[in-house]
């Protein structure tokens, strides 16, 4: 097995910079008041990660994956993540056989 030195460095340079958002993030909370508009928006973060993250796959993929997303949001409202991730992907299955059959 060869390490390719492109490749550590890249892994360091997001290691460095993880660990310093993390390690900046509580310096930035312990220093200074976090107030209530902050406190607002720290608390939409993961949902604004979360939604980078998934919405291009919905939007760029098939209408089996976007039925799928759709499927698992509604389910998400009314059951546990856990109901809603298994839910999603049974969804994902069946509809792309579903879809797969009409080509």
């Amino acid at each position: 097995m060869r390490l390719d030195p492109v490749a550590l460095l890249t892994f360091l340079g997001m290691l460095a910079v993880t660990y310093g958002a993390r390690i900046g993030g509580y310096w930035f909370v312990r220093r200074y008041p976090v107030g209530p508009r902050l406190k607002a928006g720290l608390e939409a973060v993961p949902l604004a990660v979360l939604t980078a993250i998934i919405a291009p796959m919905v939007l760029a993929t098939g209408p089996a994956e976007s039925l799928a997303a759709l499927a698992t949001l509604l389910l998400a409202w009314r059951f546990p993540v856990l109901v809603a991730v298994l839910g999603g992907i049974l969804a994902v299955v069946l509809l792309r056989m579903v879809v797969g059959q009409e080509r």
